[in-house]
C-alpha cells in the first residue's frame, strides 16, 4: 500500500519495489488508509509524510491505535519524510522505519526488506557509539560467551543493510 498524493512518489516507488509477483493498492486519501488496510491487510504500508488530507504521522499513529485495541492487524509501515527536521515527527509516530527524501530504488528496497522481515530502518539518527564492556578479571575472552561488545557489533552489522 502507498499513501500518497503526489505521482512523482507513486512513480519512483512503484518503480523501485515493483515486480510480477508485486501488486500496489494507491490511497490518495490519508483518512482512507485504515479502512484499506482492515479490507486488505497489506504486506507493507509507505506513507509520505504530506497527504494532502492526512499526513503520513497520524496515518502510522491511526494504524498503531487500531493494532493496539485489536480493531486491526499489524501492517509494518515506512514514512517518507521530506527533510531530517521531521524525525522529530516520524519518532513519535510508531513507523517501522522511514526514509528522507530524495528517494532512491536502493534505500527503498533495503527499508521494505528490513520492515517487512520484522526489523527496522531508520535514516537520519547518529548511530549509537559502542563502548567496551570491562571484563571480568580472568575471563580471556575465548570461553565462547558473548559480551555486550560482541552483541552490540552484531546487532550493528545486521541493520546496516
Amino acid at each position: 500500500m502507498l499513501a500518497t498524493d503526489a505521482d512523482w512518489i507513486v512513480d519512483e516507488v512503484t518503480a523501485a519495489l515493483g515486480g510480477p509477483d508485486t501488486t500496489f493498492t494507491v490511497c490518495r486519501d490519508g483518512r482512507l488508509v485504515a479502512r484499506v488496510v482492515n479490507e486488505r491487510a497489506p504486506d507493507l504500508a509507505i506513507l509520505d509524510l504530506q497527504v494532502g488530507s492526512m499526513g503520513g504521522m497520524a496515518i502510522t499513529m491511526d494504524l498503531r491505535l487500531d493494532e493496539s485495541s485489536g480493531n486491526a492487524p499489524h501492517v509494518p509501515a515506512i514514512m517518507l519524510l521530506d527533510r531530517n527536521a521531521d524525525l522529530f515527527l516520524a519518532q513519535r509516530s510508531g513507523a517501522d522505519g522511514w526514509l528522507i527524501k530524495p528517494l532512491d530504488a536502493l534505500r527503498l528496497r533495503r527499508a521494505m526488506m528490513a520492515v517487512t522481515q520484522g526489523g527496522t530502518y531508520f535514516e537520519g539518527l547518529p548511530a549509537a557509539p559502542v563502548t567496551p564492556a570491562a571484563e571480568p578479571a580472568g575471563d580471556a575472552g575465548g570461553d565462547g560467551v558473548e559480551t555486550e561488545v560482541d552483541a552490540a557489533a552484531e546487532e550493528e552489522a545486521a541493520t546496516a543493510g
